[in-house]
């Protein structure tokens, strides 16, 4: 099943085995509201950590049965995260969702090397799912959240993470941009020498069966136009499913520019842990945590 739209993912998870949610320190309205609608349409069954009496508050100001959802009291954010990475080490089918805790905080729970959540050699990376309703089908795109300054290693892991969640939406052969300012190889610019180093790897046949093409400038990427005018013929050219992004600052400004100047719907988590992770902004809406509990179950079928 190709999923279209962003929000085909609803009626598709909905369908599946329930999973597990774990909220670290939700003690704030956004995410119970968006855990209990979650739990109300069927996706998941949840697990909240955090101070239960402002918990039961915040169920109360937005009118939440806390009812719908496990409690797990804790005195602190540090806590909290300790807790509930705990949980999910020993939770079959779960996923981990930030509440309202500092992000620092939060990974540093994850990360921890004896009871944390990352596998030996493991990679982090935050990969988005945008609706641009501008652009003719669904963009999965990374990092916008995470890594700073990819390496080389680092691309080719995030590569790895596209074409996956790519073919979990039913994407047979995910066309991926490796994004760059220019088609141009320029030793000055070094996403550009990257990209031929990463085009090395393609060769090989790693990605099958993902198409990669770079460096690719963002407009030949997205508009077939422009890759006539610059008369670039690769099958990604004007009709990419995957951006990856050649550093953070790239990433997070397109994330931020779909989201709050062109009306995108969007759904994000953090890709490489052993459970889907949700990495929650402050700035997300209610609709957007909502996605990307969904996307996150359908991650973890």
């Amino acid at each position: 099943m190709k999923l279209e739209r962003l929000a085909d993912l609803f009626d598709y998870t909905r369908g599946q085995e329930k999973r597990t949610l774990i909220a670290v320190n939700a003690v704030d309205s956004h995410s119970l509201e968006a855990i209990a609608e979650a739990v109300n349409l069927g996706i998941v069954s949840a697990i909240v950590t955090g101070d239960q009496l402002e918990i039961l508050e915040q169920c109360r100001i937005a009118n939440i049965d806390p009812e719908v959802f496990q409690i797990i009291n804790a005195e602190t954010e540090t806590e909290a995260a300790r807790l509930a990475v705990e949980l999910a080490q020993k939770t079959p089918c779960c996923i981990l969702m930030k509440g309202l805790i500092h992000s620092d905080i939060y990974l540093r729970a994850i990360l921890n090397k004896k009871t944390g959540l990352l596998p030996p050699g493991g990679v982090l990376s935050h990969v988005s799912v945008i609706d641009n309703p501008n652009y003719h089908k669904l963009l999965i795109v990374s990092d916008v959240a995470i890594i700073p300054y990819p390496s080389i290693p680092q691309k080719i892991a995030i590569i790895h993470y596209l074409k996956e969640m790519a073919m979990d939406f039913g994407i047979a052969q995910p066309k991926i941009a490796i994004v760059t300012p220019t088609e141009q190889v320029l030793p000055s610019i070094i996403s550009c020498t990257d990209a031929v180093e990463i085009m090395k790897v393609v060769e090989t046949g790693q990605f099958l069966p993902a198409i990669v093409f770079g460096p690719m400038a963002l407009d030949v990427a997205l508009d077939p136009e422009s890759a006539k005018i610059k008369n670039i013929t690769s099958e990604v050219a004007g009709d990419a499913d995957c951006l990856l992004f050649p550093n953070i600052d790239a990433g997070n400004i397109f994330y931020k520019t779909n989201t709050k100047l062109c009306g995108a719907d969007q759904a994000a988590v953090v890709m490489g842990a052993r459970v889907p992770v949700i990495l929650s902004s402050r700035g997300d809406s209610i609709r957007t945590k909502l996605n990307s509990i969904a996307l996150a179950a359908l991650l973890s079928i």
